[in-house]
């Protein structure tokens, strides 16, 4: 169990010893340690070293020099000078913020990227400002269409954040595939097998191999197979690809770069720049009163916490998971398995930045 805080200033100086400047640095921190914070795992800071492998390929700029390179009062394109993913997300999301503040809405293509982290947090800085947050990307080709062996899609990953008045805001962050990558990757560091309707094998025969993605396998749409509605994750998907990649002029389908997650460094030659996002702010009262769609947010988040539950579950509302498990490992700390432990402590010893020690009992804020 390790404090957050100190595992924020550890990543923060690996970021700074690859030479991001030390506001980025910050940033780029922040955003994979709310991932752990959030019970996010699988995009926290287990995919440290995969940023530094990207540089160390000539994928990732660590000072990046953005720039909008097309734009209307509502609109922009954002190029993101092949910059930490986690930096240029939050920078799009505040040129979407400062257009909705002009006109109502703001929405932000991005091109020349790399992998952001959760949805969630870009999506959420909206929330304070009284918008309704969207963010979506794309990702490197592991997830087959329905019907299909061919790997042509990413997780692709989908969220919308709408802020509430007393109780806390809807946050829809979810991958349109079964499962992450990343998922996978905690049940191969534990030697578990994957649920049934997570992958299939190279054959395109379904599979429970966490492994199987390694092997020439896939990752399989939001449903599974066609009986179960696959065919609706892989829209989903193949939407988020269109926004991220075709509009932005980023790389599309099975031409996205792939995360240097291990065995998947290699991409086919491109037909766009980069890695792309979608990112949108909606100013509430552009549509309603603000405090009046708070209330009735408020109203509607109560009704369905308050529907009858079947075998003592509870209804939660999206969201609601992500807070209480950031509640619970903000004071206990948060969990990093072994294999992630020494991951981190090899990077520590290349760039000369002691890794934290186990917590001490004493409580975090």
């Amino acid at each position: 169990m390790i404090d957050h805080r100190l595992l924020n200033a550890f990543v923060r100086d690996i970021f700074l010893a690859m030479g991001c400047p030390e506001s980025e640095a910050t940033l780029a921190a922040n955003v994979l340690v709310s991932a752990d914070l959030r019970g996010i795992d699988s995009h926290g800071v287990a995919r440290l070293s995969g940023y530094v492998r990207l540089m160390d390929h000539g994928r990732l700029n660590p000072k990046p020099q953005m720039r909008i390179i097309h734009e209307t009062p509502s609109t922009a394109v954002l190029d993101g000078d092949a910059g930490l993913g986690l930096v240029v997300a939050p920078r799009a999301m505040e040129i979407a913020m400062e257009k909705a503040d002009k006109v109502g809405t703001g929405w932000v293509a991005v091109r020349n990227s790399n992998h952001f982290g959760i949805a969630g947090y870009h999506a959420s800085m909206a929330l304070e400002r009284d918008m309704i947050g969207w963010s979506m990307t794309h990702a490197g080709p592991l997830v087959t269409p329905t019907f299909s062996k061919e790997r042509l899609l990413g997780t692709n990953p989908i969220c919308v954040a709408m802020p509430a008045k007393e109780e806390p805001p809807f946050l829809l962050d979810m991958a349109t595939t079964t499962a992450a990558y990343g998922k996978l990757e905690i049940l191969q560091r534990k030697n578990l097998d994957t649920p049934t309707g997570w992958v299939q094998d190279a054959d395109g025969q379904p599979t429970t191999d966490a492994n199987a993605v390694r092997k020439g396998g896939a990752l399989l749409p939001l449903g599974g197979d066609r009986e179960h509605g696959s065919h609706k994750g892989y829209g989903l998907g193949a939407m988020v690809d269109l926004f991220s990649g075709i509009l932005s002029g980023a790389n599309y389908g099975p031409w996205v770069p792939p995360f240097a997650t291990a065995g998947f460094m290699a991409a086919e030659e491109g037909v766009g720049i980069g890695t792309g996002h979608f990112l949108g702010a909606m100013r509430v009262d552009a549509f309603r009163p603000a405090d009046e769609f708070k209330t009735h947010l408020d109203q509607w988040i109560r009704r369905f916490r308050s529907a009858e539950g079947l075998n003592g579950e509870s209804v939660r509302i999206p969201g609601d998971p992500e807070r209480e498990m950031e509640a619970i490992r903000r004071t206990e700390g948060i969990p990093v398995l072994a294999p992630v432990i020494a991951d981190l402590k090899s990077l520590g010893e290349r760039f000369g930045v002691s890794f934290p020690g186990e917590m001490n009992n004493s409580p975090s804020v």
